[in-house]
């Protein structure tokens, strides 16, 4: 009878892994430091290269009639559009005897409201002495429109009441006549008419009075908002410090490039979709992780931290050398994106193993790590695919391959009948990873476990599949080992629709840091 466990529904992946997209970022660090120096370097060419131009400054006090001390700065900025208008421009033009165009003279200056009555006014020239003139008289040109601007504001002001008064005094004239041909009767209704005619002089005096006192003091005022409008701050020269310019330029540059490099970074992981995390890579693999080590750089290195990555280095081969002696086929190391570190590592297992007997390493790879570097006499010996097939039986063969795009995938079983798989964190995408792991499960070549070769040392995620048996991609199999009685190991059992379950010795998932932490 045969019995089928089910397997609980996994969670749904999320549409970005936060964590994964950071690990991914903070790995291609030299990109957006790269783009963070460049951009640091463009704003320092900038300011050496491209100094600004001769700049004068001048400040101008503007007074207005309707100011208001809740005022939000609408007159200062209508102060500043009428300050950028073609007028004041050929005003100042004509002041300088300069024939430059009032359209091209307003792109050389701008106006800036500091607050609700003062005026900045900042000019561009060809030299320290023309931004200086330029500068003066457009604070003149600007200063003699707004006083020409409120006299005839005032004068209008006052015409308008002026008139009305005399309009109020020919009715006045008119009543005056009206109530001199009234004469004296006893009839009611003509002292009533009397009476409302005196009533409405009275009202004309008045509104005639008024008239004439807002017209007065529309004139005076006039001459005391004229003074006040003045320039306050006399034009000047602004220096300019080039260090002050470069460091200021060399910080946005820096920001912006930084900014940059990280939004690219940012992009360029999601679009290329490469596991780095350990959890990631074992579920694409569907294999589990059971080591870790650094890369190798190929310059040198502190001495401290080539005694950690040596001492890791000895770990993992003394690891990967357990599982060849306990295994009953040969075994091979498939690398992807990590040619060196591969070659590094199976001529380490093959020094551990020359110990107990000969071992040959079978050099499955498209280039010259292995055939084309430095070795010891005392090294195993290191034979092409073609001359494999001459070694004797009682010679332990480890073969060296690659699953990179582009491997000849029928040439793997002549590698090994198993495999340990040398992936690098973040070389392969995940659908490539997906096909390395279906087509060694087409070609019948267990995976014993991975090893990732330059991982993130902040990742803290699990890469064991603790139900690997459920989630193996299909011809994923162990041959059932048989107990002495001739019959089936307990470990092989049944699984549901008459395919088999083997169950596989697990090897310890042991991490191997770069660190001298204790071994997981």
């Amino acid at each position: 009878m045969t019995t089928s466990t089910a397997t609980e529904p996994s969670e749904a992946a999320p549409l970005l892994n936060l964590q994964a997209l950071v690990v991914a970022v903070r790995r291609r660090r030299r990109l957006w430091c790269c783009l963070a120096l460049l951009g640091m370097l463009a704003g320092v060419a900038v300011a050496v290269a491209l100094p600004p131009p001769p700049t004068a400054m001048t400040k101008v006090l503007v007074t207005h009639p309707e100011d208001q001390p809740n005022d939000t700065g609408t007159l200062i900025r209508t102060d500043v559009e009428l300050l950028g208008t073609t007028r004041i421009a050929a005003k100042a033009l004509r002041a300088l005897d300069s024939p430059e165009r009032p359209e091209d003279f307003i792109e050389d200056y701008r106006g800036t409201g500091l607050t609700n009555n003062v005026l900045r006014i900042d000019v561009t020239g060809d030299s320290d002495a023309q931004a200086v003139a330029r500068a003066g008289a457009l604070a003149d040109a600007f200063v003699a429109d707004h006083v020409r601007r409120m006299r005839e504001t005032a004068k209008a002001e006052a015409k308008a009441l002026l008139e009305q008064r005399d309009r109020m005094r020919d009715e006045l004239t008119d009543v005056n006549e009206a109530i001199g041909d009234r004469t004296p009767e006893g009839d009611p209704e003509a002292s009533a008419a009397i009476e409302s005619l005196f009533a409405r002089r009275a009202e004309l005096n008045s509104r005639i009075a008024d008239f004439d006192q807002r017209a007065a003091e529309a004139r005076t005022g006039t001459p005391k908002l004229i003074a006040g409008t003045q320039i306050v701050d006399a034009p000047r020269v602004v220096p300019h410090s080039l260090p002050r310019t470069v460091a200021v330029n060399a910080a946005i540059g820096l920001v912006l490039g930084l900014v940059v490099g990280l939004a690219l970074a940012a992009v360029g992981a999601v679009v290329a979709d490469r596991p780095v995390l350990r959890r990631e890579i074992a579920a694409n693999l569907g294999a589990s992780v059971v080591a870790e080590l650094r890369r190798t750089p190929r310059l040198s290195v502190p001495r401290w931290r080539s005694r950690r990555t040596r001492a890791a280095r000895a770990r993992l081969t003394t690891t990967l050398a357990r599982a060849v002696r306990g295994s009953a086929e040969s075994v091979s190391l498939l690398e992807l994106g990590c040619a060196r570190d591969t070659s590094a590592l199976a001529l380490d297992v093959a020094r551990t193993l020359a110990a107990d007997g000969p071992v040959a390493v079978v050099d499955g790879l498209p280039g010259r790590e292995l055939s084309g570097g430095r070795r010891h006499p005392d090294d195993p010996s290191v034979v092409s695919g073609e001359r494999a097939a001459a070694l004797g039986r009682q010679v332990r063969r480890i073969g060296v391959g690659s699953v990179a795009p582009g491997t000849a995938w029928t040439d793997l079983q002549h590698l090994g009948g198993e495999t340990v798989l040398v992936v690098r964190a973040g070389h392969g995408s995940a659908a490539w990873l997906h096909t390395v792991a279906r087509q060694l499960a087409d070609q019948r070549i267990p995976v014993i476990g991975v090893v990732l070769i330059d991982p993130d040392p902040r990742d803290r995620t699990d890469g064991t599949l603790w139900d690997g048996l459920h989630t193996a991609l299909r011809g994923h199999h162990e041959r059932p080992a048989r107990r002495s009685d001739g019959g089936a190991s307990p470990a092989v059992g049944a699984v549901g629709e008459g395919r088999l379950r083997t169950e596989r010795p697990l090897l310890p998932a042991a991490r191997v840091p770069d660190s001298d932490q204790e071994v997981r």
